[in-house]
């Protein structure tokens, strides 16, 4: 049977909060580090329950837009809302677990290789590496670009054909990985301290230190906000603003 003509959904009342939320930082000139109102004033001005305007919270801090602070409330990361669709949240979480599994097999044994077969050039380029992610981080960037050189210059430094092979077969899975990790807050620096460990264990030659360094960073590549979020946590129920 067709799948054209199955029930039509509706858009979730978050996804309608979201839409408020982006128009109200545009028109009121908000920018990064001003402070959104509370949820509950939210709720009460929209009409909606404080369930949606928490789901629509967590949307934004899922991409990093916004920062919230317990006990302090909610924040501007950026100088607009522009989220992207949720329906593409949906599906980079969705796909996310199985590329952190992957990343994990290949590269803690690459950073054990790497700590065997790595040549003076091998080292250069991890160093050259973390000197730009350092420099991205302190203009204020996510250190992306540095982060990439580091895992590419790790890779290279094993010597290993196909297991280099393999991570360009998932590049641009790995590249997502990467964004979503970098744009939790506080997480550039913490994973640019953990690069040093990796690198620190591959210049002295002790592979599986190398290979724990690496295991350590990329379960905490693994911790993302996207992964706790649940897109369907809005209450089936009709919403109704709180009394």
């Amino acid at each position: 049977m067709s799948d054209a003509l199955r029930p039509m959904g509706r858009t979730k009342l978050y996804e309608q909060v979201l839409d408020r939320l982006r128009a109200y930082v545009g028109e009121g000139g908000l920018r990064a580090g001003d402070r959104l109102p509370p949820e509950r004033e939210l709720a009460q001005r929209l009409g909606v329950s404080r369930a949606s305007v928490k789901q629509a919270i967590v949307v934004l801090e899922v991409q990093g837009l916004v920062e919230v602070r317990h006990g302090g409330g909610t924040y501007l990361v950026k100088n607009s809302l522009d989220a992207e669709p949720v329906e593409r949240l949906v599906e980079r979480k969705r796909r996310l677990p199985d590329v952190l599994e992957a990343r994990e097999a290949l590269e803690t044994k690459l950073a054990e290789l790497a700590a065997e077969r790595r040549t003076d050039e091998d080292l250069r380029a991890m160093r050259d590496a973390l000197d730009t992610m350092a420099r991205e981080i302190e203009a204020g960037e996510r250190g992306v670009e540095g982060d990439r050189l580091f895992h590419a210059a790790v890779t290279a430094a094993a010597h290993s054909a196909l297991l280099a092979e393999f991570m360009r077969s998932i590049a641009e899975q790995i590249t997502e990985s990467r964004n979503e990790s970098l744009r939790q807050v506080r997480r550039p620096a913490r994973s640019l301290a953990q690069h040093h460990e990796i690198l620190d264990a591959i210049e002295a030659g002790r592979g599986r230190a190398a290979a724990a360094a690496m295991r350590r960073h990329v379960r905490t590549v693994a911790k993302v906000r996207l992964l706790d979020w649940n897109p369907e946590g809005e209450a089936s129920a009709p919403d109704q603003a709180e009394a």
